[in-house]
């Protein structure tokens, strides 16, 4: 009796099946088939490694767009410094997503990502934007879909002042204007198909970004309006013939009233009642701390002018940006 090394073939398997390419290597068990499942397994396993890292990479991709959009959507305010780049774009005659008449008439604006647009809230307040020849101050006038890590697009002509135009995108920090200087009263616009039964509106020249405004009639009180991403305030159901008192208040506590606002849709209609202060048009004003910021309110009647194609809002332009009075300004990565 002779001992057998043990094998790994099937019982009824001759020598000549258990060779590569003999008569059993393709049948079920046999030696191919199992190579065969082998190269399946493998690449089976590979796909799984390829989906995972694709699945990391889409995460990561957009993991900070996401927390921009759900913690961090809101407009540049206060003494923060956020760090960016800057591209540039030339948006012509447009008023951009801020549905604004015009751009301003220095052509100095300022598109914003979706997060620091914040559903049209950062419309109308100014920024200024340092980079590596200098500062510009520029109004928010539209928004960017494409920008997000804190990256903003200038117009050609601010962009221009703080660096070469063929540089393309450039490094940049930014930061908010606290009580720019107002070109003038507040002003009012309501929107094409506006009507007793529906009641829409424009702020102009508040300088800083709008909070809330609501609005009544004589003898009512005083209505709500919900913030469209188009820069307009709506209140649904209307608020019948008018004429209207408009409350407007801005994210310092700021507050004004305008009364004699007339339903005449399309119209500017201008006040006499500035958002804040009295200063002058011209040069910038030292910025204050957000704890600093208040105002009185006011209230006045407008009057009606026709839409300007250069827009009603103009700024000067500062030397420096600085932290506010009592401490340096915080710096922060902004979201787009």
């Amino acid at each position: 009796m002779t001992d057998t090394a043990p094998s790994d073939r099937p019982e009824n398997a001759s020598e000549a099946d258990a060779q590569p390419g003999g008569p059993a290597a393709d049948r079920p068990g046999g030696w191919l088939s199992g190579r065969r499942r082998s190269k399946r397994w493998l690449a089976g396993g590979f796909a799984v490694v390829v989906a995972a890292l694709l699945g990391l990479v889409l995460v990561w991709q957009f993991a900070e767009p996401a927390a921009c959009a759900a913690g961090l959507a809101a407009p540049p305010t206060g003494t923060t410094v956020y760090k960016g780049k800057a591209s540039h774009y030339d948006g012509g005659d447009s008023g951009g997503n801020c549905s604004l008449p015009g751009p301003p008439a220095n052509r100095l604006y300022v598109a914003l990502g979706s997060a620091q647009y914040s559903g049209s809230a950062a419309c109308g307040s100014f920024l200024d934007v340092t980079g590596p020849k200098g500062t510009v101050r520029v109004m928010v006038l539209d928004r960017c879909a494409g920008c997000t890590g804190g990256k903003i697009d200038l117009s050609k002509q601010a962009f221009a002042k703080i660096a070469d135009l063929s540089k393309g995108i450039i490094p940049v920090t930014y930061r908010a204007v606290v009580n720019p200087p107002s070109p003038g009263p507040l002003t009012f616009r309501l929107k094409s198909g506006a009507s007793q039964y529906w009641f829409a509106v424009q702020v102009g020249n508040h300088g800083n970004p709008v909070k809330s405004v609501a609005a009544k009639r004589a003898g009512s009180s005083w209505r709500a309006a919900k913030r469209g991403s188009d820069n307009y305030w709506v209140i649904d159901g209307g608020m019948g013939r008018g004429p209207y008192s408009i409350r407007v208040v801005d994210v310092y506590g700021n507050e004004a009233v305008a009364s004699g606002i007339t339903m005449s849709p399309r119209r500017i209609q201008r006040s006499t009642v500035r958002m804040y202060g009295n200063a002058p048009t011209g040069g910038p004003t030292p910025t204050p701390t957000p704890s600093a910021v208040s105002g009185p309110s006011a209230s006045a009647s407008p009057t009606a002018t026709a839409p300007s194609p250069t827009g009603t809002t103009g700024s000067g332009e500062p030397e420096t940006v600085a932290g506010a009075a009592g401490g340096p300004a915080s710096v922060r990565v902004g979201c787009g």
